[in-house]
């Protein structure tokens, strides 16, 4: 659904983005992030046909950015970051304002826009100018533009910053009921958010892809060892033998009356051989889990490096 080939743009003699190739398929939803000024925003705007490339190509439900940009933009919507609106509209004409710019069809604009409003939660301030509303509001308002000709890709940029804890978890459900059949290319700083809405992300850094793959495999390939939480009822020091003989490193130990909290660290994945050999012994396993890392332990890593 989104094709990236090459993707490159200099400003004068800065490169601001360099040779950025990615595919996000058609139902995902894909997590966009990197530091300021690594070139988010700037891919963003190629793809939405804001900006031309000053090489490379992309290719939106099928469609050249360059020689088919009207079609490119008939099927993607596009949220901006700080949801730039006409504040002096009141929210209902200014739909009516974004349909008739979209080049929608009279007949059916007005139930769209009704179903849109619907959606996004403002039917009840459609009367209200936008200047008057929450910045929550006018971040919904932002999405419902986007949505409005039911496009197949939406690109949206930093939807929830600004917003507090409740207005982002109000955007969060949103986005993701809307995604459905719809590909989301979503850009945030928030990566707590990122990891509960997505399910792949893109890292880019100072105008480079680094990374592209979902969380789980990031965190394996970032790690270079194992960790896993063992939770157990045994002899500790007959238990400490046992995990030195297996090459498992103690990271840590906490007892809670008989139950014992095991950090480890190993090589290797471990949980079943581990299991089998305390099961085998008659120790009772309360639970054994390869810990991975977080979003935000991926990102700092891979920044650091490059």
């Amino acid at each position: 659904m989104i094709e990236a080939k090459g993707l490159t743009k200099y400003f004068d003699s800065f490169k601001a983005i360099e040779d950025i190739t990615f595919t996000i398929e058609k139902g995902e939803i894909v997590g966009f992030i990197g530091p300021n000024g690594s070139g988010k925003t700037t891919t963003m705007r190629i793809l939405t046909c804001f900006m031309p490339p000053t090489k490379g190509t992309a290719r939106i439900a099928g469609y050249d950015i360059i020689e088919d940009s009207l079609k490119v933009r008939s099927h993607i919507g596009y949220m901006p970051e700080g949801a730039p609106l006409y504040t002096n509209l009141p929210v209902e004409t200014y739909l009516e304002f974004v349909a008739e710019v979209k080049g929608m069809d009279k007949s059916i604009r007005k139930k769209r826009i009704a179903e849109v409003m619907e959606a996004c939660g403002i039917s009840h301030v459609s009367k209200r100018f936008i200047e008057h509303l929450s910045k929550g509001y006018r971040q919904r308002v932002c999405l419902a533009q986007a949505i409005l000709n039911d496009p197949d890709v939406l690109i949206l940029d930093e939807p929830t910053i600004g917003l507090d804890p409740k207005q982002v978890v109000e955007v969060r459900t949103l986005i993701k009921q809307l995604a459905g059949q719809r590909t989301v290319m979503l850009s945030s700083h928030i990566l707590s958010e990122v990891s509960m809405i997505c399910d792949r992300v893109i890292i880019i850094n100072k105008g480079r892809l680094i990374a592209k793959d979902t969380i789980s495999e990031l965190s394996k390939k970032a790690q270079k060892e194992a960790e896993l939480i063992l939770k157990v009822k045994a002899p500790e020091d007959k238990l400490k033998k046992m995990l030195k003989e297996m090459g498992i490193q103690i990271r840590s130990i906490e007892k809670d009356s008989d139950v014992y909290t095991y950090t480890l660290s190993s090589k290797r994945d471990v949980r079943e051989e581990l299991a089998q050999k305390i099961i085998q012994n008659g120790w009772k396993l309360i639970e054994i889990t390869l810990k991975g890392m977080t979003l935000e332990e991926i990102y700092m890593k891979l920044i650091r490096e490059g």
